[in-house]
């Protein structure tokens, strides 16, 4: 035990005061800052401010169509009507696109026998965001102006068409409505998931990184001298683990100092209005620990098998896979956070950390999921371990060979 303790403590002071750990600790808030205010300006403001130019045979048709466009205000559109457009007036109008003078072009034919038909032109394949924007309006204005071909006074028609917003309330479990906000939802749960992903792999990769280079210094050699394989393993994992939590620790300070502060709330307002709750606030180390133990333990037992770090490289998709569908399942949580591939995900080990605490955020799982979720944790972890420390007793003795399947199997007896 103490020698685990020392080599603790030695990994810990090591990684607190090394260049790495002060940048990381700047750098990897501030990276999801930008991508979390990027996602945010993109939501909004994409495809906004086009130029559009709007050929119709229909000068009553174009006119209300341009009043509909003109009422989004998030598209921001400005737009040049040509009605009624000839032929000639839409093949000049083309060539304005074509230059890039006008963004695209919407050409609207109308039809005694049917329904108008519609065309957009730009010269981007994947303006689907404008295309919805300007297929809204277009129905708008096919229904004002039915409505006042009806009879119905313009006044009247607007009155009825007026839109009306759905304010969304999630129940407790005591039966209390509040408001919810759908976006600051999906804020946080990317918020969570990179909090634990990007520490759980940089420090993970980093320790793994740090046993290759031990071994081909041949330190190890020594330090085995005076400890047991087991305990240089453990030592190694529960002092980087702690650099890690410091690092977490640094960034809930900072957090609560910047929220705290006047000059943070109009920016924490609306879409941006995070709030965590005390449960978020305790399961987040827990969930931190686990994984990062799961992790290292795994990427520790590779290590060992290695001679250098392009090697370990090569390992670095079974990482990755996990990470891609913890983050390709955040939006289909916010629509059922309860479906079975939710509760699967949250279940599943490689997972379970990235996916149960954003999810959290959305709706509390039952308790007995939570207790599944830490079992089955602690039960993988025990089992990497058991698998890795074999694998490292007799790995980080190994030079100039590389591992095989059968070789690594024959570690295992041999341990």
């Amino acid at each position: 035990m103490r020698n685990m303790l020392l080599i603790a403590k030695r990994e810990y002071l090591e990684q607190i005061r090394g260049r790495a750990f002060k940048f990381s600790t700047v750098l990897v808030p501030g990276l999801i800052a930008v991508m979390l205010g990027a996602s945010y300006f993109t939501g909004h403001n994409a495809a906004a401010g086009k130029h559009i130019a709007l050929a119709s045979d229909s000068v009553p048709l174009a006119n209300v169509v341009r009043s509909q466009m003109l009422k989004d205000k998030d598209a921001r559109f400005t737009v040049d009507v040509v009605a009624p457009a000839t032929p000639e007036d839409r093949a000049a109008l083309l060539k304005l696109v074509q230059s890039k003078a006008v963004d695209g072009l919407l050409s609207i034919q109308t039809s005694p026998s049917g329904p108008p038909v519609a065309t957009y032109t730009s010269q981007s394949s994947g303006d689907f965001i404008t295309k919805d924007q300007l297929e809204t309006a277009l129905n708008r204005g096919l229904v004002s102006e039915r409505l006042t071909a009806a009879g119905i006074k313009q006044g009247d028609a607007d009155a009825l068409m007026k839109e009306v917003t759905i304010e969304t309330l999630q129940i407790n479990k005591q039966g209390n409505a509040a408001k919810s906000n759908g976006m600051a939802a999906f804020y946080k749960a990317f918020a969570l998931a990179f909090l634990l992903t990007i520490p759980i792999l940089l420090y993970g990769m980093d320790m793994a990184r740090s046993i290759i280079e031990e071994k081909s210094s041949r330190v190890f050699e020594v330090m085995l001298s005076v400890a047991r394989a087991d305990d240089l393993l453990t030592g190694k994992l529960i002092g980087v683990g702690a650099v890690g939590l410091t690092q977490i620790a640094i960034w809930v300070v900072a957090a609560a100092l910047v929220t705290g502060s006047a000059l943070a709330a109009p920016l924490l307002s609306g879409d941006f209005a995070l709030h965590f709750s005390l449960a978020e606030g305790l399961l987040f180390p827990v969930y931190f620990v686990l994984g990062f133990f799961l992790y290292s333990a795994f990427f520790s037992g590779l290590a060992a098998t290695c001679e250098t770090a392009q090697e370990l490289q090569m390992y670095m998709p079974l990482a990755v896979v996990p990470v891609w569908l913890s983050f390709g399942i955040i939006p289909f949580l916010l629509n059922n956070p309860n479906s079975v591939w939710a509760i699967v995900a949250s279940l599943f080990p490689p997972t379970a950390a990235f996916v149960m605490l954003p999810r959290m955020g959305m709706e509390t799982p039952p308790i007995w999921q939570f207790a599944a979720s830490i079992g089955l944790l602690v039960l993988s972890i025990w089992g990497v371990l058991w698998v890795s420390s074999r694998l490292y007793r007799v790995g980080i003795l190994m030079y100039g060979k590389r591992a095989t399947l059968p070789e690594l199997l024959r570690w295992l007896r041999y341990s």
